[in-house]
């Protein structure tokens, strides 16, 4: 007898990393806009995991004007790395709900195997690259992706396991269009693939996404991590940091269904809904109907 297919779901309400209130509630508005029925009619069995606590920001000083909240955020994703990383994850998958961008500190470090098989597709409207050294906000969900590769606070980059989990060859960045001058310098430094919308709009977004997977050719797994700021906001309006200019409804699930067909995603993250400033939670109905697109849910 076959296997059954199971996903395991870890919610981080989480909005320490930026300044803008109200992602601490995506995880609920996604659960609320029924992600555990969607998969289970796709034949999953749903092990929903509850939440990992986080504090609000009211409740903890910022410490830092260059990373707000660093170590409140550093612990946060400590915890999410030790439920994820105690799981059985060979024959599941996994889905992470935020919550902002920098919960990926953890669940990223929780999926990566220590021989570095595991690549990462970044779909944001920004690069999250930026260090305390760099940052014009002091926002740390945009130091994610850095934190990852190894740079930046050690607070971050030490999360789970020392050192980086990430090469920069196996990440790529796909969507971007609002970068900070120091965040273009250091990814062209570091050598990261990037994607931007310019390259959607003349290539279209079989052909984008189609390479982004050539670029993680050697990857064995792949994690996703979906910022839905990606999306325009006419298609997302409730998300933290929205940027007009974005994929369209069907650019988004055209690239979850090829990143689906190609056998590669094991894991998710959602991040960066906000029901404050959503419209009859649109963007959380979207994101879960992203997450069937990427796990199995085809039109005919």
């Amino acid at each position: 007898m076959d296997e059954p297919r199971r996903i395991h779901i870890i919610g981080v309400p989480m909005d320490l990393g930026q300044q803008r209130r109200g992602v601490d509630m995506g995880p609920s508005v996604i659960r609320y806009a029924g992600l555990r029925q969607a998969l289970e009619a796709l034949g999953y069995q749903v092990n929903d995991l509850g939440d990992v606590p986080v504090p609000l920001p009211e409740h903890v000083p910022p410490e830092s004007a260059r990373a707000r909240h660093l170590g409140s955020i550093a612990r946060a994703c400590q915890a999410l790395y030790d439920r994820a990383a105690a799981l059985d994850l060979r024959n599941a998958r996994i889905i992470f709900l935020g919550g902002d961008h920098s919960l990926s500190v953890g669940s990223v470090a929780a999926v990566a195997a220590e021989e570095g098989d595991l690549g990462v597709l970044w779909i944001d409207a920004h690069g999250d690259f930026n260090t305390p050294e760099t940052t014009p906000s002091g926002n740390v969900h945009g130091m994610a992706l850095a934190a990852l590769m190894g740079l930046g606070a050690p607070e971050l980059v030490n999360v789970g396991r020392p050192g980086a989990k990430l090469r920069p060859d196996h990440a790529v960045l796909l969507g971007v269009r609002d970068l900070d001058p120091p965040e273009k310098v250091a990814l062209r430094a570091h050598g990261v693939r990037a994607f931007t919308m310019r390259d959607v709009d003349e290539r279209g977004m079989a052909a984008v996404a189609r390479e982004a997977l050539a670029c993680l050719a050697g990857c064995r797994r792949i994690h996703v991590s979906l910022d839905m700021d990606v999306l325009d906001p006419a298609e997302a309006p409730g998300v933290g940091t929205p940027v007009a200019g974005g994929l369209t409804y069907r650019e988004a699930h055209l690239l979850m269904e090829i990143l689906h067909d190609s056998g590669k995603a094991r894991s998710l993250d959602i991040v960066e809904v906000n029901p404050v400033l959503d419209e009859r939670n649109r963007t959380a109905q979207l994101a879960v109907a992203l997450a069937e697109s990427l796990f199995g849910k085809v039109i005919l």
